[in-house]
């Protein structure tokens, strides 16, 4: 039952004696890592202590070795980072693409967690405090979603003073690769990151009048030239970005790797990319804009989006499909907005010790509507709604910064939990 094994891993609830790899080395688990529910290896940044030296890695977990091969693994590159494989039943001995083994390890997990695997697996999806939360007032509720609501929002600034420092303090460079990113909506934004990270901006902007132009930069550097069957708009936009690459001294990244797998075809790599193309190609100045925006609507126009005309009919290179209008989901939109907009507003509101704009990043939120996914409908369940994106977002920061690290201690109503257990 590999669902339980992963449990197993992720709790490290583990048989006390000394656990070895099959081969006889000395294993201790540091760290099982963060679980993965995306294509991948099941566990990403483990830290694995093997004899005397500490790997930082990946894991997967099978019930059987030979599972590595089924699932063709072994000629998967995105498996290569794998340090660690753990199975209950070993039958093969799994490699990398190369041939390369990899350290394995025999699990099982005891037998009175297999009677109550249900019961586990229900209590694993909520906080261990979820039967508190319905008794605690709705003034103390709010009072911690705001504090959490900031803390989120200091977060994101963080990261964005990390990226502008990368782009040589150039905040439209920096708002690219975070806008980028967001426009990867969570399977492809590292994938997106390492991309926009490749393009030069400044070039780009020198070429805004042309769309074709900045497809050719923007499909050119991702690396998606090359593919078959090709048409006359692929043999011209390659002909283009040659001349661009040789223009700017251009080199796509090696490391993008675009991922498909369970992605609906308005979500590929190329509808996104001909997307931002199209954002980039009609607005002037797309951050400055976004920034004097006064009012929701103004944002949600200047996203919009759109593609070329190539891409009406095309989900990829080379094959036609049903022509309809790739154009941005409100949904998509308001992602957008509060992922990339928002901590925009905030960080530039801090960096200038302008109050108003972190006083409007704030109000931003307050109006759009919550967001609709797996931790929203978590704490829903649980009895804590979210009224608005502001709350959301506290509550993405409750579940990935307290629950999810088990740092009850430090949250309002860990100590209200405890203090009544008392």
């Amino acid at each position: 039952m590999e669902q339980l094994l992963h449990y197993v891993w992720k709790h490290k609830l583990f048989a006390l004696e000394p656990l070895k790899t099959i081969d006889g080395k000395t294993i201790e688990v540091i760290d099982p890592g963060l679980a993965n529910v995306h294509a991948g290896p099941d566990f990403f940044n483990a830290k694995i202590k093997i004899n005397d030296i500490v790997w930082v890695g990946n894991v997967e977990i099978h019930t059987q070795s030979s599972d590595w091969f089924r699932h063709n693994h072994h000629q998967d590159m995105a498996y290569d980072s794998v340090i660690l494989h753990v199975a209950s039943i070993i039958d093969a001995e799994p490699v990398r693409s190369n041939g390369e083994k990899i350290p394995q390890m025999e699990l099982h997990y005891p037998e009175h967690l297999q009677k109550n695997y249900k019961k586990l697996l229900q209590e694993d999806h909520y906080p261990a405090c979820y039967q508190l939360i319905p008794q605690l007032s709705k003034l103390f509720l709010h009072s911690w979603l705001s504090a959490l609501q900031t803390e989120r929002f200091e977060n994101k600034t963080q990261k964005i003073m990390s990226c502008l420092t990368t782009s040589n303090n150039d905040w439209e460079a920096a708002f690219f690769i975070i806008l980028a990113r967001n426009f990867g909506f969570g399977v492809n934004s590292d994938a997106f990151e390492l991309w926009a990270k490749t393009i030069p901006i400044g070039a780009v902007n020198k070429h805004r009048d042309n769309l074709f132009q900045i497809e050719a930069f923007f499909f050119g550097q991702a690396g998606l030239l090359q593919e078959l069957p090709a048409d006359d708009y692929i043999i011209q936009m390659i002909k283009e970005y040659n001349f661009l690459k040789h223009k700017f001294g251009l080199q796509p990244s090696p490391d993008c790797r675009w991922r498909f797998l369970r992605l609906r075809p308005d979500n590929f790599p190329h509808i996104r990319i001909a997307q931002l193309a199209c954002l980039y190609h009609r607005s002037q100045g797309l951050l400055s804009q976004l920034m004097e925006a006064e009012t929701l609507k103004q944002l949600r126009d200047l996203l919009k989006g759109g593609t070329s005309e190539y891409w009406l009919t095309h989900y990829s290179f080379g094959e036609i499909s049903p022509s309809r209008p790739k154009t941005l989901s409100q949904n998509s939109i308001d992602l957008l907005i509060i992922n990339t907009v928002v901590p925009f507003l905030y960080t530039y509101g801090k960096y200038k010790s302008e109050e108003k704009l972190c006083l409007r990043a704030t109000n931003i939120l307050e109006e759009l509507p919550p967001e609709n996914n797996y931790i929203t409908r978590l704490w829903k369940e649980c009895g804590l709604n979210a009224a608005h994106a502001g709350d959301s977002q506290a509550l993405i920061q409750l579940k990935k910064n307290y629950c999810d690290t088990k740092k009850c201690l430090y949250c309002r109503i860990g100590y209200e939990y405890f203090k009544r257990m008392n």
